[in-house]
């Protein structure tokens, strides 16, 4: 009997894409945000319980930039309840929630992600693919 001889197939990698930094840095500061933004709100609907609680954010599973495009829309879209729930506390001039330490914290964390949401979105529009590449 011969000997079997195993014949040597170069294996390949799959093509990917270089990740882009500024993505992975806003990625990361954008969940460390979501982290604070969901102990905001816990502090905050601690001290008003009796009120509507703000929105709730969606936390990425994972940092990786096709989860981020999978779920983008999803998040903008709670982000934007979310921006519009703290100018309407901060509208009314005569609530004592307004005052509130919590809220100006709630207030604070809603203000960075959203600064960080939209530089998410340039970055993202910018990576964009071309579909027939």
């Amino acid at each position: 009997m011969s000997p079997r001889i195993a014949r040597y197939t170069p294996f390949k990698l799959p093509e990917r894409r270089p990740i882009n930094p500024r993505l992975v840095n806003l990625l990361g500061s954008f969940i460390g945000g979501t982290s604070a933004y969901t102990l905001a709100r816990l502090e905050f609907c601690l001290e008003f319980s009796e009120r509507p609680a703000p929105p709730v954010l969606e936390r990425l599973p994972d940092a990786s930039e096709r989860t981020l495009r999978e779920r983008w829309d999803r998040i903008e879209n709670e982000l934007h309840e979310i921006v519009d729930y703290v100018k309407r506390v901060d509208a009314d001039v005569r609530s004592k929630r307004r005052a509130a330490a919590s809220f100006r914290s709630l207030k604070r964390t809603v203000r960075e992600l959203d600064q960080y949401a939209r530089a998410l979105r340039w970055v993202l529009t910018v990576t964009e693919q071309d579909p027939a590449e």
